[in-house]
């Protein structure tokens, strides 16, 4: 696990910069196992690219893959990921979308976007994503390694969807992870080779604002209900300062058969 002084830097140069690579932070056995299940999941779906512009004709991508067993389940709160994400964020913090992408060969490069460009609030502002891309396999120039801009989450505008921008690839080894905030400008690269670039791409948003897949929806109760207590939160089973979320003043993690930890916010403030 990463030491306080390491996780801090990494807050810091996320801060500065918009993006920190966390080099081997993931066990290559599990990056394996993750990686023979993307392949099983491809095959028992029959996935296909999407064919369109923003996620490629060439890139295939399978989405909401906590439904698809306990392997998964390992990614949001993994150790040398989710504190750095709690402190770019907050704790309350949740899951916003988990999906794998594999760039393939011949595939164009990504528009830049910013992830957090659909969301209409003044820029810069606060962060209110934070997402992670797990590189499967290693990531290189060649290969479609995602393409950053430093320092763009503090520019004032998002960019244009159609327009040209300088970018470098994020480069880095097999169980590596980038953490980027939600506002720096980026997009896959293209694949100039004949293997796949597969990731995984963990998203995290702000508790407080609308997650991008819906959670509680698209995950059957009966298995967040065998989630550790830690997921079902992020999943949004869970109050935000104590109060947003809550349904009917009752706290959600009681749809899934537990008692909740901690005080509701109408139970500390006096009458």
């Amino acid at each position: 696990m990463l030491d306080q002084p390491t996780i801090q830097r990494h807050v810091e140069k996320i801060q500065r910069d918009g993006y920190a690579i966390v080099e081997h932070a993931i066990e290559p056995d599990f990056l394996d196992a993750v990686i023979d299940d993307l392949h099983r999941l491809e095959r028992e779906l029959e996935v296909v690219p999407a064919h369109n512009r923003f996620e490629g004709n060439k890139t295939v991508r399978i989405y909401n893959l906590l439904i698809y067993g306990k392997l998964y389940e390992r990614i949001p709160v993994h150790p040398n990921i989710l504190p750095i994400v709690e402190r770019i964020l907050d704790p309350g913090c949740l899951v916003s979308s988990l999906s794998s992408i594999a760039i393939c060969k011949d595939e164009k490069p990504q528009p830049i976007h910013a992830d957090d460009q659909l969301i209409p609030l003044p820029r810069p502002h606060v962060p209110i994503v934070c997402n992670t891309m797990w590189a499967l396999t290693d990531f290189s120039d060649e290969n479609g390694a995602t393409r950053i801009i430093p320092g763009s989450h503090l520019l004032p505008e998002a960019p244009d969807y159609f327009g040209k921008y300088d970018s470098i690839p994020a480069e880095m080894p097999k169980g590596s992870v980038m953490i980027y905030n939600g506002s720096l400008w980026h997009g896959g690269g293209a694949n100039r080779t004949n293997r796949r670039r597969i990731g995984v791409a963990m998203n995290y948003c702000a508790g407080w604002i609308r997650q991008q897949e819906n959670q509680q929806l698209g995950i059957p109760r009966e298995i967040a209900a065998q989630f550790e207590p830690r997921l079902q939160e992020l999943c949004g089973y869970s109050l935000y300062n104590g109060l947003i979320g809550h349904i009917d003043k009752s706290h959600p993690m009681e749809l899934l058969g537990r008692t909740p930890d901690g005080t509701m916010a109408w139970d500390v403030v006096p009458a």
